[in-house]
């Protein structure tokens, strides 16, 4: 089990909670789009992903340089881990910064040490990476922010690093908005009342739990009617298998579940196949991210209802802009957030475009009925 602790002090769950006060799904989905409710990992203010600039004087000096990059991921091969590398590359490109690496760890903590200590071997000048496990990899980590490298965190950070002095910066989608998205959702689909599950990620990892308290949060202070009667933690690696198998056993010891919520798309790809191996067609489920098959599965009208999305692409400009302000020794502010972006079926189209900055795939749109 996580361990649970406020991401919200007292003035901003009071915030969140007005937001949604007396409101519709609907009224409270569309305010989410225009603000951030996550607090840094080290309870920083959020600075608009708007803020980060570079002069083109300032460019000129980073393109000067010569610099070297290494992309290091927790995991890699899904559409949010492709859609960061694919906004990284093509920023560093813009700056005339070489991407030397681009690592996948597996999500195994031992993997991205390891990782760390070969890519260090090449020198670079910059790393952006998102850690697997923050405790287990700090050493990892602080040992190439002493040999100089500019360190620029996805989502969370290395324990016991400081902004500016250890690290650049940490980037992030609204991950509470996006937990409180997913909870406004299914209250809709629901129409206000039910029974739900939850299959929420079982480890200290400070993005993941803000979706789930933000869930939670959203669904005990706006929708009393809806009651959730089961949650099943998972580890991974095999997030899908494990969501499968938890939301399974949720489905046989509480059939009058009506919805579940799973932390992220690949967990949600799991229970997806649960509920069409209890012949639960009419299950309800909502998430977090927007991946391809959760995307075909709102495309169809099936098992996915909506999802709160994060803007990957979009923020891997931002981390490679960061990482400028680092070798130009330049201010940065200390976390960076994306708003959450409401993704339903009426909009599965136009959010795809805004989350990857391409259009759907044909998967999708081959999918797509009235």
């Amino acid at each position: 089990m996580i361990t649970r602790r406020s991401l919200l002090g007292g003035a901003a769950l009071l915030a969140l909670m007005t937001v949604a006060a007396h409101a519709t799904p609907d009224e409270a989905l569309a305010k989410l789009v225009n603000s951030v409710l996550s607090k840094g990992p080290n309870g920083e203010d959020p600075a608009p992903a708007s803020a980060v600039t570079l002069t083109d004087d300032e460019l000129a000096q980073i393109k000067a340089m010569k610099a070297t990059a290494a992309i290091v991921m927790h995991i890699g091969g899904n559409d949010w881990s492709n859609a960061q590398i694919n906004g990284l590359q093509t920023q560093f490109a813009a700056m005339g910064i070489e991407v030397i690496a681009v690592t996948d760890a597996g999500f195994k903590p031992e993997k991205q040490v390891s990782d760390i200590e070969t890519i260090m071997a090449q020198k670079p000048s910059i790393i952006v990476s998102i850690p697997t496990d923050p405790s287990a990899t700090a050493s990892a980590y602080k040992a190439a922010a002493d040999a100089g490298v500019k360190i620029v965190f996805m989502d969370n950070v290395a324990a016991g690093m400081t902004a500016g002095k250890d690290y650049v910066s940490v980037v992030s989608a609204d991950n509470y908005g996006n937990g409180v998205a997913s909870a406004h959702l299914m209250a809709k689909a629901l129409n206000g009342a039910g029974n739900i599950g939850l299959v929420f990620h079982a480890a200290d990892f400070f993005v993941t739990r803000q979706r789930y308290e933000a869930f939670k949060a959203t669904i005990a202070s706006d929708y009393p009617d809806i009651k959730i009667v089961d949650e099943q933690g998972i580890g991974g690696p095999d997030f899908s298998g494990d969501a499968e198998k938890a939301a399974g056993a949720m489905l046989t010891s509480h059939p009058e579940i009506q919805g579940i919520w799973a932390v992220w798309d690949m967990p949600a790809e799991g229970v997806i196949s649960a509920a069409r191996n209890a012949g639960r067609d009419d299950l309800i489920i909502t998430t977090c991210d927007l991946g391809e098959n959760v995307a075909i599965s709102m495309a169809q009208n099936g098992f996915v209802k909506g999802l709160g999305a994060q803007r990957p692409y979009d923020a891997g400009i931002v981390e490679a802009m960061l990482a400028g302000y680092g070798l130009l020794g330049k201010p940065a502010p200390a976390f960076v957030a994306l708003p959450a972006l409401p993704v339903s079926h009426d909009t599965l189209l136009d959010a795809w475009m805004q989350v990857y900055s391409t259009e759907a795939t044909d998967n999708i749109k081959t999918s797509m009925v009235n």
